[in-house]
């Protein structure tokens, strides 16, 4: 069932000035990266904890979603963050020419749909890292159009672009308007491929409430309508971090019947994301990187 979210969203740009991200940049050419993790371990992180509103969310979510005592929940959401901020310091990386393992479980999935003629739909999620999938699954004979949040850094911005360049890759700024709905379904019918996070509110306040690591939790409706408008094939794409220098990709198929009700459709279609993405956050709990209250409150 759709309904209007209430939860506060966090804003979702990269920390910091342009002047601070290519002096990273140019650091990374140089140093290795365990230096910076090791950095912002000592003296980032534990400022971020106590002036960040995410560290309380992250609190939260150890305490009530997975039911760690005060002390766990503590050490948990500095781990949380530590991560988290490896994972930044990872783009920046590879921004600067720094190659990374990466292992794919499920490419001759996105392959089979990839020479296809119709356009398919590409779920994501904010945990582990997606963009890295950019770097690797990429099309040959499609277009790739990524939906982006659209207030994020000029830098970051100029070198996603310089670095998926020669990857038939772009980006679609969301808007306020929901302008960019067209666009993606312009994209979808030309043949070419859609992604789009589907675990966070990007302009629609529309949602469809689903139990997720045993919590009703409130997802945006907009990427199951958009999948389920013309029957488009949809995959769901993840990728963790497995170690320091290592990313693993998970892509699964996520079937649902194009002959039932547009509703059952989209309640099928969000299922099978759910059901996936509960999967992998149960397996890496400290890579769950969605900084705002994302479960409902107990009702009283």
């Amino acid at each position: 069932m759709a309904e209007a979210n209430t939860n506060t969203s966090w804003a979702g740009d990269t920390f910091g000035t342009t002047w601070m991200h290519e002096t990273l940049i140019k650091m990374l050419r140089w140093i290795d990266v365990r230096i910076i993790y090791a950095f912002v371990a000592v003296f980032v992180v534990p400022v971020t904890l106590i002036v960040s509103p995410g560290a309380r969310v992250i609190y939260h979510y150890f305490r009530r979603v997975w039911k760690f005592s005060v002390l766990k929940s503590v050490g948990a959401t500095y781990r949380n963050h530590y991560i988290f901020s490896q994972v930044i310091i990872d783009r920046f990386a590879i921004w600067s020419g720094k190659k990374y393992n990466i292992s794919v479980e499920g490419e001759e999935v996105f392959q089979r749909l990839d020479s296809q003629p119709e356009g398919f739909v590409q779920l994501s999620a904010h945990v582990g890292n997606y963009e890295v999938a950019g770097y690797h699954l990429s099309s040959k004979l499609k277009r790739f159009n990524a939906l982006v949040f659209s207030g994020e850094k000029a830098t970051v911005m100029e070198n996603r672009n310089r670095m998926f360049a020669d990857r038939n890759m772009r980006m679609i700024s969301s808007c306020v308007d929901m302008s960019h709905i067209f666009e993606l379904d312009n994209a979808l019918t030309s043949g070419e491929i859609v992604s789009m996070p589907a675990d966070r509110m990007l302009g629609s306040t529309k949602s469809v409430t689903k139990e997720f690591l045993g919590l009703p939790a409130k997802f945006p409706l907009g990427p199951f309508n958009i999948a389920t408008m013309r029957g488009y094939n949809v995959i769901a794409v993840n990728v963790v971090k497995v170690k320091w220098n290592a990313y693993a990709i998970r892509v699964v198929d996520l079937p649902y019947d194009k002959e039932a009700s547009r509703r059952e459709q989209v309640a099928q279609l969000s299922e099978a994301y759910v059901r996936e993405l509960e999967r992998v956050v149960r397996k890496y709990p400290y890579q769950w990187f969605n900084f705002h209250e994302f479960w409902e409150e107990p009702k009283a």
